[in-house]
């Protein structure tokens, strides 16, 4: 049980932040708060202080308006102190993150009472390598021997004026500690390619034999970070660092109580940082570059010791592997019969699915041989690295000076990282699926290489259940899930599937605070179409549009298609078109601060989006009174790791499209719907252009797990 100390503790700090802040208590907040106290708050601990017994796992879906962020840190933040722990708040968007940061916990000291420290861990990319803006300063064209050997490895320096411009105030302002290093608060934007310059990756860093080690703006923060209570970053830092055994960036999973909110994306994300693919003739490029490289390397350095002799054995194996790879991409080439130039209007690139995960015996002997040759490289080039690092500290003499070692470090990290990418690939790639658990997808892609075409090989789990319960779930000390949108058709069936949450794991829904009813109501009129016959659905709509959005100042119409959007916005009036802002013309943010100035100015707005606006897109009151649907969001099943999942599902007797495909459109469809009250005073419409819902047994489920709101059916 909880201890009586801590409930008073938290139940002290929810009453003085509503006190404060003059709040009337909402029940599905205060509901949140005591499932999240009473999971987290009880967890046994052996001598060490580790969890002990079952996973301690709480799934919450709270509705918009809840209060969730105020919720969950009420409770986990006195539970993860008493325990000893730290707190990680990951979140899917930046644009969260930073409310957490700036707005919400901020708030939280000042009425709460709760005495907690916090940060914001951004990953090495968001911010920028002394040494490398260094060596951009002092070099520029003058580069040295080394670097020039690797120029396709991105070490190819040329900086003209607007770039030396750029970089010099940089320096200044970081001299003035004007600027702390991290690309999010350098004045202007920044250009990816001028950023990507002035980064560095984990494979590069020379970390505490780097010169500039003690200015450096990453590890500066890093250090902030050992020493706070709250540490806030995003889904993919964390697993990242669950990736690397845990604890390598962020504190060790085992003294570590997790949030995940906008959780719904853990699934998908986790299956990305699992997923591996390569590309065939510009990895065969890569191996004879590298190949000639050292060879150039080594007539120019003659160098004694292990240095030597490992460099000495990396171009023949290149050269190995280059020759394996030519017969692979052959193999592939015949069994895709991919069609060069022919690459459809729009459409996904030409792929070839290996059914069932199965490649052929050929392949896969191909691609062990393939597998065997990455991993001699990528054992030479680790002990490279390690070997160079040892050179750096100049204690011990590997041939080269420390200054030369220190140099050619980051050169080699970024051989290294790129021969482990390939190793990865086809392990997963030729890897026996076990029969109990599901089995990898498997796919060739056709890819553009200049003026060659390239063949993308891929691999990726299907389901993240398996990674998430590994790494996550059985070694975490604690872990709160949580999004307003976790049930599917009314239960956490799809979300525990795709996520593996452990048996043991409590879910629960607390309910919004909206009067869904009296806010707005629900509607499904007769197009006299079946959306079905794309055509005739197109037409139907351009038809009745602006008579269904007639009176209302903000209106959102979410498309499943960009064709079906393209083709409505092209059949309507032109007059009646100069009032509809469409997705992709101008950044998201730009398209939402139009809509926002035209409503403030008193005209009506119309908005058309894909599935980017039905989700996180905050548009309160007469921004956006009514959302129009265009029709039922069911995926387009190319997505080859979805159409291995069905597979999957199917071969062991189960329903691809009830288990798979109408749960999935129903979650996307109640995130659509959630667009329509963002605060307690929000009245509107839902107007829903597909009439499958009250037509379809399925139609009839996905409608009853909508919001509330008052229907009107015709």
């Amino acid at each position: 049980m909880i201890s009586t100390e801590l409930k008073t503790q938290i139940q002290g700090a929810y009453s003085r932040f509503l006190e404060s802040k003059s709040l009337k208590p909402r029940y599905g907040q205060r509901l949140m708060i005591a499932e999240v106290a009473k999971v987290l708050g009880d967890i046994d601990t052996d001598e060490e202080n580790h969890r002990s017994g079952d996973p301690a796992v709480v799934a919450v879906e709270a509705g918009t308006g809840t209060g969730k962020t105020v919720a969950y840190c009420l409770a986990a933040i006195p539970v993860a102190k008493a325990a000893g722990k730290r707190l990680v708040v990951a979140t899917a968007t930046v644009a969260l993150q930073e409310q957490i940061v700036y707005k919400d916990l901020p708030d939280l000291m000042r009425n709460s009472g709760l005495n907690f420290s916090f940060a914001l861990a951004k990953g090495r990319g968001r911010y920028m390598c002394l040494s490398k803006l260094d060596m951009l300063l002092q070099e520029g064209h003058a580069q040295t021997a080394t670097a020039q050997l690797f120029e396709e490895e991105g070490f190819k320096i040329e900086v003209d004026e607007a770039s030396q411009k750029l970089f010099t105030s940089m320096i200044e302002k970081l001299a003035g500690n004007k600027w702390d290093g991290d690309r999010d608060s350098w004045p202007q934007a920044l250009e990816d390619q001028d950023w990507a310059r002035l980064t560095t990756d984990h494979s590069q860093c020379t970390n505490r034999h780097c010169p500039n080690f003690g200015q450096c703006a990453f590890y500066k923060a890093r250090e902030g970070m050992s020493k706070v209570d709250v540490i806030v970053t995003n889904h993919d830092m964390v697993l990242a660092d669950l990736a690397l055994g845990g604890g390598a960036v962020l504190p060790d999973p085992r003294d570590t109580v997790y949030v995940f909110d906008e959780g719904h994306h853990l699934p998908d994300k986790a299956i990305g940082h699992f997923a591996h693919y390569t590309r065939l003739r510009s990895t065969a490029d890569w191996l004879e570059q590298t190949a000639k490289n050292l060879t150039k390397l080594l007539a120019q350095h003659p160098l004694p010791g292990d240095l030597g002799r490992l460099l000495e054995q990396v171009p023949e194996l290149a050269k190995e592997i280059k020759a394996q790879q030519q017969f692979m991409f052959t193999a592939c080439e015949q069994i895709a019969d991919f069609k060069v130039g022919e690459e459809p209007e729009g459409r996904e690139r030409p792929r070839h699915r290996f059914i069932g995960g199965l490649i052929p015996d050929h392949m896969r002997e191909m691609g062990i041989e393939l597998k065997k040759g990455f991993s001699r490289l990528t054992d030479l080039f680790t002990r490279l690295t390690e070997i160079l690092k040892d050179g750096m500290d100049g204690e011990v003499n590997i041939g080269i000076t420390s200054n030369q070692a220190e140099e050619w470090y980051p050169l080699f990290g970024s051989l290294l990282s790129r021969a482990q990418g390939n190793w990865e690939l086809w392990t997963a790639f030729t890897v026996e699926d076990p029969e109990d658990n599901s089995p990898m997808a498997r796919w060739l892609t056709l890819a553009e290489s200049g003026s060659l075409f390239d063949i993308e090989v891929n691999a990726s789990p299907i389901l993240a259940a398996e990674m998430l319960r590994r790494n996550l779930w059985n070694v975490a000390y604690g872990v709160l899930v949580t999004s307003a949108t976790l049930t599917a058709l009314g239960t956490f069936d799809r979300f525990r599937m795709r996520a593996g949450l452990p048996k043991t794991a409590v879910t629960a829904v607390v309910p919004s605070p909206f009067h869904h009813a009296d806010a707005g109501v629900l509607r499904v009129p007769d197009l006299k179409a079946d959306p079905r016959d794309a055509t005739a659905h197109t037409a139907a709509i351009i038809r009745d549009l602006p008579a269904l959005v007639e009176g209302s100042r903000g209106t959102l119409v979410l498309f499943s298609s960009r064709k079906q959007m393209q083709d409505v916005f092209d059949g309507l009036e032109r007059d009646w078109r100069k009032q509809v802002f469409i997705q992709g013309n101008l950044s998201k943010q730009e398209t939402l601060n139009k809509h926002k100035a035209r409503v403030d100015g008193g005209d009506s707005s119309v908005l058309f989006g894909l599935a980017s606006f039905a989700e996180g897109v905050d548009l309160p009151g007469a921004y956006c009174e009514h959302v129009v649907i265009a029709k039922i969001p069911f995926s387009v099943p190319d997505d080859p790791v979805e159409a291995a999942l069905a597979e999957w599902i199917e071969a062991r007797g189960g329903n691809p499209f009830m288990e798979i495909s109408v749960p999935d459109a129903s979650l996307k469809l109640v995130q659509a719907c959630g667009r329509l009250l963002r605060t307690e005073q929000d009245r509107g419409t839902i107007t829903l252009l597909d009439r499958r819902l009250v037509t379809q047994r399925y139609g009839k489920a996905i409608l009853n797990a909508l919001p509330p709101f008052r229907r009107e059916i015709s």
